[in-house]
């Protein structure tokens, strides 16, 4: 099924806290699939002045809603595991979804998180429940 970014940018653009409040953007999108990106600011470091594990945290949760949701069928998230590999050391944190198993009720992604310069900031594991059709 071929997805369209525009109309996915617009549904999610009423996402108050990941697109208007933390900055989150879609960059691409694909079948399974969202690549999604935060330019950070001060509002998004800690009290040390390094990105809020939250921070990162979000973008791996918003790509994965990007990746699994469509105006009319709709995930959940079920659990997630976050593992922080590194600090960021660049301006910008990149999100890449990769959903490797979609089942009937139950879906499963991979989360690869990067900052601008390569730095590999985090993996997130996700797995989530389809809510269309109850």
């Amino acid at each position: 099924m071929k997805r369209d970014i525009d109309e996915l940018r617009a549904f999610f653009a009423e996402d108050k806290f990941a697109t208007k409040l933390t900055g989150i953007v879609i960059e691409d999108l694909g079948d399974g699939f969202a690549r999604c990106s935060l330019v950070l600011n001060d509002d998004h470091k800690n009290l040390f002045g390094d990105v809020m594990g939250g921070a990162i945290f979000t973008l791996a949760d918003f790509s994965f809603a990007v990746a699994t949701n469509d105006p009319g069928h709709y995930v959940t998230t079920l659990s997630s595991e976050i593992r922080y590999l590194s600090k960021t050391k660049g301006t910008k944190l990149i999100a890449e979804c990769n959903v490797i198993k979609n089942g009937a009720r139950a879906c499963f992604a991979d989360i690869s998180i990067s900052d601008d310069l390569g730095t590999k900031v985090a993996l997130v594991s996700v797995s989530g429940y389809h809510l269309s059709g109850e």
